[in-house]
């Protein structure tokens, strides 16, 4: 996946990250919520010889509980490749040596400005702003080849 790609959904991944930690949330209540029922386990007897035990407990619905727990390792499996992707995003930027296209990258893509903002903040033309960051993205495909 090409760097450039993961700039342009770093902002998309910030709000999709805050959905998914509310919809975390969610879950997690719901299995807390999920009924208790009654069941049992088996164990083995404390005493030699080991012989097979029944045992009574108390427990979520299995069934419901589960369709949770997978429903909330699906949210934080993509949660993580998100949160990945962000990082490659800002490694790659604190990377980069301090100067104005570190600033122009921190304000459009960290902090997520728009073009004509960025411009007007360091007094250059929003046509200036896409220029330093279109020839970065060239210059950083180039060295990589």
């Amino acid at each position: 996946m090409p760097l450039k790609d993961a700039f342009g959904r770093y902002q998309r991944n910030r709000r999709e990250i805050a959905l998914i930690d509310a919809a975390l949330a969610r879950l997690e209540a719901q299995l807390d919520g999920v009924a208790i029922v009654r069941g049992k386990v088996t164990k083995s007897s404390d005493d030699y010889p080991y012989i097979e035990e029944h045992v009574p407990v108390e427990m979520p619905e299995p069934r419901e509980a589960l369709r949770i727990r997978e429903k909330i390792d699906l949210k934080e499996k993509r949660r993580s490749e998100i949160a990945q992707e962000m990082r490659q995003v800002e490694e790659y930027i604190e990377g980069m040596p301090e100067g104005m296209d570190r600033q122009i990258f921190e304000m459009v893509y960290l902090d997520g400005m728009t073009q004509q903002e960025v411009g007007e903040i360091l007094n250059l033309e929003r046509s200036g702003i896409s220029k330093k960051i279109k020839a970065h993205f060239e210059l950083s495909q180039l060295s990589h080849l």
